[in-house]
């Protein structure tokens, strides 16, 4: 049986206050996560969450956006956005170019 294949994708979440979150909040909001997961029973996978002062992205890796949403019931915190990820780019991307620019 072939597997599906898995998306990334990232949660936006609107919590106000969010970044003056004690440690142990944020233990629970992880520990929620983590349960969530185990009992969706499919695969999915939680990679990290990035919190700013009024909002929380979180980087899921599912089969599809309704995955996710089912994760965000579970867990009992609202999805304001979800958006698939595309495609990445990072330092290294720019290397090649940099390297002929820099005769190296």
């Amino acid at each position: 049986m072939k597997k599906p294949a898995m998306k990334k994708f990232v949660v936006e979440r609107i919590l106000p206050g969010a970044g003056n979150l004690s440690p142990e909040e944020l233990q629970m909001f992880a520990m929620q996560c983590c349960k969530a997961i185990i009992l969706a029973g499919r695969p999915y996978h939680w990679i990290q969450s990035y919190i700013t002062e009024d909002k929380i992205y979180w980087i899921h890796i599912a089969e599809n956006e309704a995955s996710v949403r089912e994760h965000s019931r579970i867990i009992n915190i609202p999805v304001n956005r979800i958006a698939e990820v595309k495609s990445m780019i990072d330092p290294l991307a720019a290397n090649d170019q940099l390297n002929i620019e820099n005769n190296i």
